[in-house]
């Protein structure tokens, strides 16, 4: 427990740094100046600091030095690329939590149960099933879904792309069948049902459109067959995983 309440005081002193304590003039001043913003370092001295003051241990200097420091070269690496996108936000985030993650394990001593532990983790049944499970429902599914409709969607495209987000479908088909099996898997079944209930009243379209009629019959298709194939995923890796 003391090893898990470590690795939160970790995360929380960065969330406070990287979220709570960063203004938008701040971030305006950092990709304004790059590596001759003042607000740079301040920054990422206060990401240092702030964990001390989570860890409550000057003894750990050491361990706040070395992520005000990487935190200072993430955010440079991040400040000189030409886009500020998702994508960038996403990797930026995922360096400083592998940093995190990495003094955490210094400071626990963990590197030596590391490989063991990931053995182990490879070796369960239960965490393959699991893993696999939402790989499926990512990926194959959705591929899956695509090509069972594509007889459909020459009649509906036209109107079904000038009345919709680009992908939009593609992503939203991903998070409800992500939800759909958590569900199941945490055994909230009653859940699915307000989820296809919420669907249906955001994504139906208005009857009196052009082709409505068509957009709302290939959109339930898509649902029932998204709903359907990680159900029975579901129920599939539920029987492995209580085994």
């Amino acid at each position: 427990m003391d090893n898990l309440l470590l690795l939160l005081q970790l995360l929380l002193a960065h969330l406070v740094a990287d979220f709570v304590l960063q203004p938008k003039s701040w971030i305006a001043h950092k990709r304004k100046y790059k590596a001759r913003s003042y607000i740079l370092v301040i920054h990422s001295l206060l990401a240092g600091i702030l964990t001390l003051i989570f860890l409550q241990s000057v003894e750990w200097w050491y361990a706040a030095l070395f992520i005000s420091v990487t935190h200072y070269f993430i955010d440079m690496w991040k400040l000189r690329q030409q886009k500020d996108d998702l994508k960038y936000f996403l990797l930026d985030q995922l360096f400083h939590a592998v940093i995190l993650i990495l003094v955490w394990l210094y400071l626990i001593n963990g590197f030596p149960q590391l490989i063991p532990s990931l053995k182990s983790l490879f070796n369960s049944v239960q965490f393959l099933a699991i893993l696999g499970g939402y790989l499926l429902v990512i990926f194959p599914a959705g591929y899956l879904i695509g090509k069972a409709t594509r007889r459909w969607q020459d009649e509906i495209e036209p109107t079904y792309k000038m009345n919709s987000l680009e992908a939009a479908g593609r992503y939203i088909g991903i998070f409800e069948r992500i939800l759909v099996l958590t569900f199941i898997i945490t055994d909230n079944f009653a859940a699915i049902g307000f989820l296809i209930a919420a669907k249906s009243i955001l994504r139906f379209s208005d009857k009196t459109e052009t082709g409505a009629r068509k957009q709302t019959e290939y959109v339930l298709i898509g649902t029932l067959m998204s709903f359907a194939i990680t159900i029975l995923l579901g129920l599939l890796i539920r029987a492995l995983i209580l085994q």
